[in-house]
């Protein structure tokens, strides 16, 4: 199942698609009891798919029979013991896959000729996703971090892993020989190397970085400057052959600090846009700003889900299945924002007071 969504997969996914491209979401829970009924859920959502395609006239057999197969090879790839709060299943003629999202997604099935995208967009923006690289002499290991957890990346040629006859890192560190360790030619080489797929893997994919390692391996990278020398660096060695959680652990102060700073900067900047005119509250207002391309900042509670339908000029609330009801507008004016170049924050409960849960900084 996939979990990282970068820009080359997020445009990979929007491109067009031969008819039918189908989109089958569906809510999934972490622990039981919720969990139990997770498995039914899913393959009833996917049977409603199936049922869908067998009942548009505008799919051929042959099509029908293609779809229905990748949606079936999905359902087996599907692993529901490690399930966080959503999942997505696309397929189309030749190809399908299967998202695992930390956000909760309302159950639906979408026939069009492009994937359903903006719950994953709305998932990555709330994780706040992040890097982590690991740096020793002999491996440097990256992390994709989001949430709450980090996991091993096997992108960008990473992991980077040296070997060398008589050479054992470990050792090094245990009788104190690592200063002249990361003074040899070789080492300086194999980060350089690991500097050099960072800042390229950067400019592709761009995201907060932590660097963890031994003082002396920080101080190498510094000397090599740009982005990797810039991002926050941890003093912490041995988390290249560590454990994800050894890793997260050693990150999680900083980044809990950091999500508090910005939660603070972002009621700064909502609080400054009151004064000047320039302040959308509630989903309404936001949704009509997102549409216009007027929101330059969207802060949105992280657990802050409606229910709507357009009245032809305003939202207005509505229950969860009723005839046009949107039970993702807030995932919808997510994508939206960050298409039209916003900054998009979510931040936590509580946090926003009086905006009902959204509010934006606006352009004009």
């Amino acid at each position: 199942m996939e979990h990282a969504l970068s820009p080359p997969t997020l445009s990979e996914l929007r491109r067009p698609r031969p008819y039918p491209a189908v989109s089958v979401l569906t809510p999934t829970h972490r622990r039981e009891p919720d969990s139990t009924q997770d498995r039914v859920r899913l393959r009833n959502v996917v049977a409603e798919a199936k049922k869908q395609l067998e009942a548009d006239p505008s799919v051929t057999r042959e099509r029908r029979v293609d779809v229905a197969e990748q949606l079936d090879r999905a359902l087996a790839e599907v692993d529901l013991t490690h399930a966080e709060d959503g999942l997505v299943i696309f397929a189309a003629p030749g190809e399908h896959q299967v998202w695992s999202l930390a956000r909760p997604v309302p159950e639906r099935v979408v026939l069009s000729d492009t994937f359903l995208t903006r719950n994953l967009v709305s998932a990555q923006a709330a994780e706040r996703p992040f890097w982590v690289l690991s740096v020793s002499a002999d491996r440097v290991t990256l992390w994709n971090g989001g949430g709450d957890r980090v996991a091993e990346a096997h992108t960008g040629g990473f992991p980077l892993v040296r070997s060398r006859e008589n050479f054992d890192a470990e050792r090094m560190e245990r009788i104190g020989d690592l200063p002249s360790t990361f003074r040899d030619e070789g080492t300086r080489h194999f980060l350089r190397d690991a500097h050099t797929a960072m800042t390229r893997l950067l400019r592709q994919n761009p995201r907060p970085l932590y660097v963890t390692g031994e003082p002396a391996a920080l101080s190498l990278l510094d000397e090599f400057g740009g982005a990797v020398r810039d991002a926050v660096h941890i003093a912490h060695g041995g988390l290249a052959h560590a454990s994800a959680e050894a890793v997260w652990q050693a990150v999680r102060p900083l980044h809990d600090a950091e999500a508090r700073r910005d939660t603070a900067a972002v009621a700064g900047h909502l609080e400054s846009a009151r004064g000047h005119r320039t302040f959308a509250a509630g989903v309404d207002e936001v949704w009509q700003s997102a549409r216009e391309g007027r929101v330059r900042l969207l802060a949105v509670e992280e657990n802050y889900r409606v229910t709507v339908r357009d009245d032809g000029d305003h939202l207005v609330p509505a229950m969860s299945g009723d005839l046009d009801a949107r039970d993702d507008i807030v995932d919808e004016i997510v994508e939206q924002c960050l298409e039209k170049g916003a900054e998009v924050h979510f931040v936590p409960d509580g946090a926003l007071g009086d905006a009902n849960g959204i509010a934006g900084v606006l352009r004009y």
